[in-house]
């Protein structure tokens, strides 16, 4: 079911989302560069870390969003998916990047978005560390620096794969054997290429100071509410076959519909 919203609506879930925001926040940041204990998920299988940070700043979330939309479900990281009747769902990440939060680095955020049914129509990146967030809606994103100082973000013109700056979390931790080699061909054709940027990245792409992200294995609340945020600043976040990216997966992503026309077609023609 597809919830049909008006512009009053939107506006006041982006509102509701920077309070979620606020509260994820004051979980968070007491854990922050502090001796926490981590928690491995996948045990002998691999390294996907969480923290009484990550749980935390999740269980506000949910608590807050039942308490004022008792009819909205909510799927997160750590918790799970819990339906609601409405057709609206918040998407909640309360730590992407835990690797970068255990290592004391600042390079993550908490992700809240909230999608109709169709697709995330709010997206909320938050470092409150930094003091930074960037919020979307209404095909608008809106970027608050630790100062209080707010601007309307624009991505900027980049045409070329040799003028682009390219990042990605990782080069080997998220990509399969096959997908880093597609990564390195298409980092040979870029100006400058980047790593351990996380959900952070996606921000500065909003800003003008990243041109290509290209991610593989991600969740849906890893790339949920970064979608209205670069989009809202005129770029494009696709998979890697240029579908819409909702649930995840490979995500290119992309501040000039040009350069992200150039990634895919390279990524196709290096996989052939």
């Amino acid at each position: 079911m597809t919830a049909r919203l008006t512009a009053e609506q939107l506006n006041e879930f982006a509102r509701f989302a920077e309070e979620l925001a606020d509260l994820s926040g004051q979980a968070i940041l007491p854990h922050f560069r502090e001796r926490i204990a981590v928690d491995n998920k996948l045990g002998d299988a691999g390294f996907d870390p969480v923290t009484e940070a990550d749980r935390a700043g999740e269980h506000v979330i949910r608590a807050r969003v039942k308490a004022r939309y008792p009819s909205h479900g909510v799927m997160g990281e750590e918790h799970g998916h819990e339906l609601g009747s409405s057709g609206l769902t918040w998407v909640v990440d309360p730590i992407d990047g835990t690797r970068a939060f255990v290592c004391g680095m600042p390079q993550w955020g908490t992700l809240i978005a909230l999608n109709d049914g169709t697709r995330p129509v709010v997206g909320v990146l938050d470092q409150p560390y930094t003091r930074e967030r960037w919020v979307a809606a209404g095909g608008r994103t809106r970027f608050r620096d630790a100062r209080g100082r707010a601007s309307d973000l624009q991505t900027r013109p980049c045409v070329s794969l040799k003028d682009a700056v390219l990042t990605t979390t990782s080069p080997v931790g998220y990509f399969d054997e096959e997908e880093q080699r597609l990564f390195w061909a298409l980092s040979r054709q870029a100006k400058l290429t980047r790593f351990g940027g996380d959900c952070y990245a996606y921000g500065l792409l909003a800003m003008g100071l990243v041109d290509v992200i290209v991610e593989a294995a991600l969740k849906p609340w890893d790339i949920q509410a970064l979608i209205p945020i670069v989009e809202g600043a005129g770029g494009v976040v696709t998979t890697w076959k240029g579908a819409p990216a909702y649930d995840g997966g490979q995500v290119v992503a992309c501040g000039d519909p040009a350069v992200h026309a150039a990634v895919i077609d390279a990524l196709g023609a290096a996989a052939r």
